[in-house]
């Protein structure tokens, strides 16, 4: 049987059929059109297509944005608000005529790159997304973890460690909270930092051409947002020790990160012999959508 991955993003929404060894079969995708009824609409429409394309009725597996409270049913923490308090799965699966299986968006990147990316044949593999936004996932012996709350993975909401003091007072983020991760090493986070430090915005594109071109002020925002990320990776590994630590998002495409995240990290776990790779994501913005597709391989 075919397995079918939705990617349900903020501002485009993806299906892609695959076959069980990992071939996309058929693959479409069409924006998110920003109200709940319709995006329902949207995503039956574009699951009809590529299972006439493939000529095969498949699972339905479905990465979202924020995630679904175990005792309520109903999505929370999504920064697709219209999102939250909503009985997503539950509704998508009575809009398909099947049932469905859902997780958060880095849930599925995690899985993903465990099954045939970049993680493939490892015991413990950490992803994280890092883009407009910050989430994590994490894969143990081939099983996503989510934890009795579903709160498994979430890094992007934990505040930055070892804080210095041109770190504080924390930033608010938009959960809530103040200081989380999302809000110094997402792409925005990024952009921030360099407007505080000179006073003139940048796309993160552009911040990372003026680094390498040489420019100061980039320079020193890029230093400090490596060792942001680099802190921010120390818990995971204190806590999970992954022995792969897969990136994903925007962020991924930056090949310099590789290099000096290594010893950003280590200073800050409690062995400094500390060691794993960090890589970016096999399938790129793949992940998501393949990785939905696996959920029905999960137990």
């Amino acid at each position: 049987m075919i397995e079918i991955g939705v990617d349900f993003g903020g501002t485009k929404i993806e299906v892609a059929a695959l076959t069980p060894e990992g071939t996309f079969l058929s693959r479409v995708r069409a924006a998110n059109p920003g109200n709940y009824s319709d995006a329902l609409e949207t995503v039956r429409t574009l699951v009809a297509n590529v299972e006439a394309q493939a000529g095969e009725r498949g699972t339905v597996g479905v990465g979202t944005p924020g995630s679904i409270s175990p005792r309520t049913g109903l999505i929370r923490n999504a920064n697709t608000v219209w999102l939250n308090g909503k009985r997503f799965k539950a509704d998508l699966s009575a809009v398909l005529g099947r049932e469905i299986r859902m997780v958060n968006d880095a849930n599925c990147l995690a899985l993903s790159e465990a099954v045939d990316g970049a993680g493939a044949g490892s015991r413990v593999v950490f992803a994280v997304i890092v883009g407009t936004g910050c989430g994590g996932g994490w894969v143990v012996n081939g099983q996503l973890i989510e934890g009795a709350n579903g709160l498994g993975g979430e890094w992007g909401h934990i505040p930055l460690p070892w804080p210095g003091a041109e770190e504080l007072p924390p930033p608010e983020c938009w959960c809530g909270l103040k200081g989380c991760l999302e809000t110094w090493i997402s792409g925005s986070g990024l952009r921030r930092d360099y407007q505080d430090m000179c006073g003139e915005s940048a796309t993160g594109e552009e911040i990372i051409a003026k680094v390498r071109a040489g420019e100061a002020n980039a320079s020193q925002t890029w230093a400090r947002y490596v060792s942001r990320f680099g802190r921010a990776l120390a818990v995971i590994c204190n806590v999970v020790d992954p022995d792969i630590i897969v990136v994903g998002g925007g962020i991924s495409n930056v090949a310099e990160l590789y290099a000096a995240l290594p010893d950003a990290v280590r200073p800050h776990t409690f062995s400094r012999e500390w060691s794993a790779p960090i890589v970016a994501a096999r399938w790129g913005d793949s992940s998501g959508v393949r990785g939905a597709a696996r959920l029905w391989r999960q137990p």
